[in-house]
């Protein structure tokens, strides 16, 4: 295992031992190419702004923002804020101005990196509302800058400027006095109520969970690997990673533009993969949809296919059991006529491991890409923990678990069943939030998660629900929304689910359906008048409203009877951030949905 570096000292030493080696790519939209960037070159490009930002007054514990879509810029310009003992405050690229000010006032931001235009335009409209900042750096030359714009500069600017300054030798004494309890990174939740809470990282907790995956993914550090990185930096599961991958050389494939994964994964092949349940979710969604296309000769063979890749994964591979021959030579049939071509098809035919976490992960979608040989990796983690807290070993994992816990972290159940944690991973504690901080740790210093779960026999964590998501209906039966929510987001024909039934006499659900199935369901319902591109009419009509029922019911057919839906609502249109309706990391917002939506859920409970 390679050594694990304090940050800031990070690509400075692998510039000295391989200064030749591309350390990561980046998808360039000119001509649709992947272009190289060696260690050299990102050590040249962060030794220039920890210059500039030296010059322009940059010191020990001040606060700089970096509020773009990925860019290789904004892991050389984070690496000279470390450098100068500064602290990096990651916004997300799609952040609204009043979000943006927010953060900006807490966290006492001067100086802020921004990506492309939209980024730009946002921050300057609150540099115009006087909220503290000072200076606007630009990353994409393109941008157009407002004409009455004096205090904004391009990124190619800036660093020309630290060139002229020639402050190398004062940029490298601060860089040597660099320690692990410096403060690295304000990382501002997106939570679903409220203003967003600062979460305090230093260097050790980035040291520790570096160190601590080095022990649960050993046999997979190869030579030569790389990994497709397109959930946004500023979630600290995609940046915990990413530096993960830069520690151990694995090269980062940076893509700038999320809506485009499907195109850049058949394009690098990546063999890792950070990535949330609902991008599988649509991939196994996908390949159900393909499979149902085939006769029924084929489909029987297809789910005998299925079974002896459950066998082989599940039964034999997944516990380290010598493989039965017939079972091994069925599988690499299937593999070679079946299940490799499905993972061509969607670009994962060089997949190492594919890292899963942000939310639940349904048991079927991921027995389904374990047994065609998709080796995804279930795990759960908080921004507060520095990303893991448990993930799936090579060995036993359990299905319907979250793993086992990494090394060192101490995790136990409190008696209202919320998981608590402690060790060197767990942040210090929110910025600038003293009451919250006394809200989120116990007396005995474990940190409260909001979390609920049990921990079973071996050791495997499970998870149930979040702590304030549980509710009760009228009738005194607890409910937990996500687990219905999951199961019913599983369907290819539906979207978005949000469950409602706190003190309600029955459960119900606002339902966005899948829009890219609509023209199929219309056409396989025999339905004439009705067109995919009007929705309005769509989910008002009856034959459309009547089969999502029927999926629902199908869907819920083992839950308690307390738990299903009664009623639904079909939405038009999908849940959105311009509403409120999600957050940064598009997680939905419950009260604000249901608020949203209040006279057509008042109107399902009236009879």
């Amino acid at each position: 295992m390679n050594e694990i570096y304090h940050f800031a000292k990070l690509i400075p030493a692998k510039a000295k031992k391989t200064p030749d080696q591309t350390a990561m790519r980046f998808r360039d939209y000119t001509d649709a190419t992947w272009k190289g960037i060696t260690w050299a070159e990102l050590e040249g490009a962060e030794n220039l702004v920890a210059a500039a930002l030296l010059q322009a007054g940059v010191k020990k514990d001040d606060k700089v923002a970096i509020f773009s879509q990925n860019k290789p810029e904004c892991i050389y310009c984070e690496s000279a804020i470390y450098s100068l003992r500064a602290v990096g405050v990651p916004i997300y690229a799609t952040s609204t101005t009043a979000q943006i000010e927010y953060i900006i006032k807490d966290a006492g931001i001067k100086i802020i990196f921004v990506g492309e235009q939209y980024q730009y335009d946002r921050a300057y409209e609150a540099f115009q509302d006087n909220c503290g900042l000072q200076k606007i750096v630009i990353y994409d030359t393109e941008v157009r800058l407002n004409r009455n714009d004096t205090q904004s500069v391009y990124l190619k600017d800036f660093m020309h400027s630290g060139l002229i300054a020639d402050l190398k030798s004062e940029v490298q004494a601060i860089r040597n006095t660099c320690e692990m309890n410096d403060l690295a990174n304000i990382l501002y939740t997106s939570g679903t109520t409220g203003n967003p809470k600062g979460v305090m990282l230093l260097h050790s907790n980035f040291h520790e969970i570096i160190r601590v995956m080095n022990l649960k993914l050993e046999k997979y550090l190869n030579k030569g690997l790389s990994s497709l990185s397109f959930l946004p930096l500023t979630h600290i599961f995609e940046k915990a990673w990413s530096y993960y991958c830069l520690t151990n050389d694995i090269r980062v494939e940076v893509l700038l533009r999320p809506g485009d994964v499907q195109m850049a994964i058949k394009e690098v092949q990546p063999n890792f993969m950070c990535n949330v349940p609902r991008f599988w979710e649509k991939v196994y969604a996908g390949v159900q949809a393909v499979l149902n296309g085939y006769s029924p000769f084929m489909r029987k063979v297809i789910a005998f296919a299925l079974r002896i890749g459950e066998k082989y994964q599940w039964t034999y591979r997944r516990q380290g059991k010598r493989v039965m021959p017939h079972v091994f030579l069925l599988y690499w049939i299937f593999k070679l006529v079946i299940f490799n071509k499905v993972q061509k098809k969607v670009g994962l035919n060089k997949g190492v491991l594919f890292p899963i976490a942000g939310a639940k992960l349904n048991d079927n979608v991921c027995q389904f890409m374990r047994s065609i040989g998709i080796p995804v990796c279930y795990g759960y983690g908080l921004t507060e923990s520095t990303a893991t807290v448990s993930c799936y070993d090579d060995l036993n994992f359990k299905l319907g678990s979250v793993g086992t816990m990494v090394d060192g972290l101490e995790v136990k159940i409190s008696e209202e069943g919320e998981i608590l944690l402690k060790g060197k991973t767990i942040t210090p504690g929110y910025y600038n939030r003293p009451e919250a901080n006394a809200e989120s740790f116990t007396e005995d210093g474990f940190f409260r998660t909001g979390d609920c779960g049990y921990i079973d026999e071996d050791g495997h964590l499970y998870l149930t629900d979040r702590l304030k998501d549980l509710f009760k209906t009228s009738n005194g039966k607890y409910i937990a929304p996500q687990n219905i929510e999951t199961a019913l987001e599983n369907d290819r024909y539906i979207d978005n689910a949000v469950i409602i039934g706190d003190q309600r006499k029955f459960v119900s659900a606002i339902i966005v359906p899948a829009f890219t199935e609509m023209e199929g369901l219309i056409k396989d319902l025999g339905i004439n008048n009705l067109s995919a591109d009007d929705m309005q009419a769509c989910v008002k009509d009856p034959r459309i409203y009547q089969f999502i029922e029927n999926r629902i019911r199908q869907v819920q057919k083992d839950m308690a009877n307390f738990e299903q839906v009664r009623r639904f609502i079909l939405l038009p249109e999908a849940f959105s951030m311009e509403k409120g309706e999600l957050t940064n990391t598009l997680k939905a917002k419950r009260k604000v949905i249901i608020n949203n939506h209040l006279e057509e859920i008042e109107a399902l409970y009236e009879n």
